[in-house]
């Protein structure tokens, strides 16, 4: 969700790879001399040290570097340059070394200035107590190894805000609470066997939850944005894109007729990559070719072993109710979440910087995603969720990042840690829902740079229910809510990345059953 809040764990990208090299090798062979001189204290820089604070989570560094330093850097290099170094005249090893100085400045004075700098970072973050959050922000080239004199360079890094720790024990919460009836298990199997159910022609006007058969067409200003070609939807109140949406969708097109065409306005999001139209209204036409209405398909012994090997109706019905609990749980804890996450950071009012929140935002989508899929949600579900947090990307990255920085270090004050076996019940979980077996949902993650994401997911949930145990409830009733918005995968005013949810396909032969709600890994 976060960015990662271990500096360690991070690679400098702004280094060549001779500098990252030889930063390597004076590691290894400060290793190598620690071994053979246990006991002697490794060398530090004398640094001069300036930091400016420009924000709670920026600050600008300028640091200096003595005279002695660079010389005993630049001595050491051509040291071990000596026994090999070849000098036209002379043997291998057997040159002056001031020829091997003058020959070979250049190269060793960048090599040198790449090892300066890797080090220099590295002592500042240490004993400034920097929490960075990100990479240092320099440019490499323009720093210079003076002949005489200190060398000084300056950098720019994002931070972990400083603040203190709000009261977090005995917060007053409610928590939903929810008994399921047969008539809940109906309609939740109603909406799972649309997914099964096959699309037929109607007949007169389309009505809310019926399906329409269209080419779509946005314009603006005359210039047209995007087309679509027979594209199907269900009529609800909202339609929802990746970029926009059109709020009275359903009001516009409710009695419309095949042949006919009408007419909406979608409004674009302020965080639409297309920034010239950032919450502009867009000219959407609809020529309508069909409606069509959803024939569910009976229950029968072929369907149950499709929809997850079961053996009968009633095994099918109690994976149902499994799959509800567990989206009730999802309610639970995001309401819990919610109160708790409102008063810890009620006092959170430092800014975050526009760079950081724009990179963290993808992040923010993954680990929601992640969290719908656990729990037991469909993939038109997490897309509609999806669109909306596209559209709010900013304003929803922004308060996630505070929550984080704040959960994160009630996680240290407490410690609370991952263990291996939290990273199995959540990969088995996802994998439960999408239909994966857990091998290929963990190679998926470690892939795409997921890992990390889940960690901060483990984490947070565990805070939150560390706090959960100190917190005061009141229960409150449940009523779930209906879908209101049918999302589709595409944007309005411009291309974007493709969905974050992956395609729920099993193995070729993996024995895998295809129902995303099966009670358990088989």
């Amino acid at each position: 969700m976060a960015a990662s809040d271990h500096p360690e764990d991070q690679t400098n990208d702004s280094l060549p790879d001779d500098a990252i090299e030889l930063a390597d090798e004076q590691a290894e062979d400060q290793q190598s001399e620690g071994e053979e001189n246990e006991g002697e204290a490794e060398e530090k820089l004398d640094l001069e040290v300036k930091v400016e604070e420009r924000g709670a989570c920026e600050r600008h560094i300028t640091v200096t570097v003595a005279r002695d330093d660079i010389d005993r850097y630049f001595n050491k290099e051509y040291t071990e340059m000596m026994p090999t170094a070849q000098v036209p005249g002379f043997r291998p090893g057997r040159a002056p070394r001031r020829l091997i100085e003058q020959r070979f400045r250049k190269d060793v004075a960048e090599k040198v200035k790449g090892a300066l700098v890797m080090a220099s970072i590295s002592q500042v973050n240490e004993q400034e107590d920097l929490a960075a959050i990100s990479e240092p922000d320099f440019d490499f080239e323009a720093i210079e190894v003076p002949e005489e004199g200190p060398m000084t360079f300056e950098f720019d890094l994002e931070v972990r805000p400083q603040f203190d720790v709000p009261q977090w024990k005995g917060l007053r919460i409610e928590k939903p609470v929810q008994e399921f009836t047969d008539k809940d298990i109906d309609a939740a199997i109603e909406r799972l066997l649309a997914e099964h159910g096959q699309l037929v022609p109607k007949d007169g006007a389309a009505e809310l939850g019926d399906y329409i058969s269209t080419d779509l067409t946005f314009a603006y200003q005359g210039n047209v944005l995007s087309s679509a070609q027979e594209e199907v939807i269900r009529l609800r109140p909202v339609l929802s894109f990746r970029d926009g949406r059109i709020s009275n969708f359903g009001e516009i097109m409710t009695g419309v007729k095949a042949g006919e065409t009408r007419e909406a306005e979608a409004e674009i999001g302020e965080d639409a990559p297309n920034m010239a139209l950032r919450g502009q209204r867009v000219q959407g036409t609809f020529k309508v070719h069909e409606i069509k209405r959803l024939q569910l398909p009976e229950m029968t012994p072929e369907l149950l072993s499709e929809l997850g090997d079961f053996e009968s109706e009633a095994e099918f019905r109690d994976a149902v109710r499994d799959m509800l609990q567990r989206r009730l749980e999802y309610e639970q804890h995001r309401r819990v979440r919610q109160q708790i996450t409102a008063a810890l950071t009620a006092a959170a009012n430092w800014d975050l910087p526009p760079g950081l929140l724009e990179r963290q935002s993808r992040r923010e989508l993954s680990r929601a995603v992640m969290e719908l899929q656990r729990s037991g949600f469909s993939d038109t579900e997490i897309r509609a969720y999806e669109n909306d947090l596209r559209q709010n990307s900013r304003r929803e990255t922004a308060r996630a990042l505070k929550e984080h920085f704040i959960l994160e270090r009630i996680a240290e004050l407490e410690s609370i840690e991952d263990s291996p076996e939290d990273y199995d019940e959540e990969i088995r979980l996802i994998a439960r829902q999408s239909g994966e077996t857990s091998r290929r949902v963990r190679a998926r993650l470690e892939k795409q740079g997921g890992m990390d994401v889940l960690r901060n997911q483990i984490i947070e949930r565990k805070v939150i229910d560390m706090i959960q145990q100190h917190a005061q409830f009141a229960e409150v009733p449940h009523t779930p809510e209906q879908p209101v918005a049918e999302a589709l995968d595409r944007a309005v005013a411009s291309e974007e990345p493709a969905s974050e949810i992956p395609e729920a396909k099993p193995e070729v032969g993996s024995g895998e059953p295809t129902y995303p709600h099966q009670p358990e890994d088989r």
